[in-house]
């Protein structure tokens, strides 16, 4: 399977993942959360469908321009997903507060990926 194409997968899974985590957030959750944890969860799942339409776009620009620096985005961002939303899940259901201390190392992964994918629309293709 090529680059684009999996990163496209991946996209749509993400955003699968994303809405059926946000409607299980607002519905099965809603009385079983604090308010704050429930605004934990809920940023969780709105930074995932952000990066899953990010995912989609690197995988666009690969394809359409295959720069390394567009896969980069792309793999960046899935790790961002995992390490962002993964922790803010994680830290809403268990009350584990310390799971914040990872969130920023997923916000990093976002903003690379954001770097990289400027930079690869900037950049000559190979």
């Amino acid at each position: 399977m090529s680059a684009d194409r999996l990163l496209a997968a991946l996209g749509g899974v993400s955003a699968l993942i994303a809405v059926a985590l946000g409607a299980f957030g607002a519905h099965a959750l809603r009385a079983r959360l604090t308010p704050d944890l429930l605004a934990v969860f809920e940023t969780g799942a709105r930074y995932q469908m952000y990066h899953a339409l990010a995912i989609l776009a690197a995988g666009f620009a690969y394809g359409r321009w295959a720069t390394s620096q567009s896969l980069w985005a792309g793999w960046l961002f899935v790790a961002g997903t995992l390490v962002f939303s993964g922790s803010l899940y994680i830290l809403a259901l268990t009350g584990a507060r310390w799971w914040g201390a990872v969130t920023p190392l997923g916000g990093l992964c976002f903003l690379l990926g954001w770097i990289a994918l400027i930079w690869g629309a900037l950049a000559e293709s190979r």
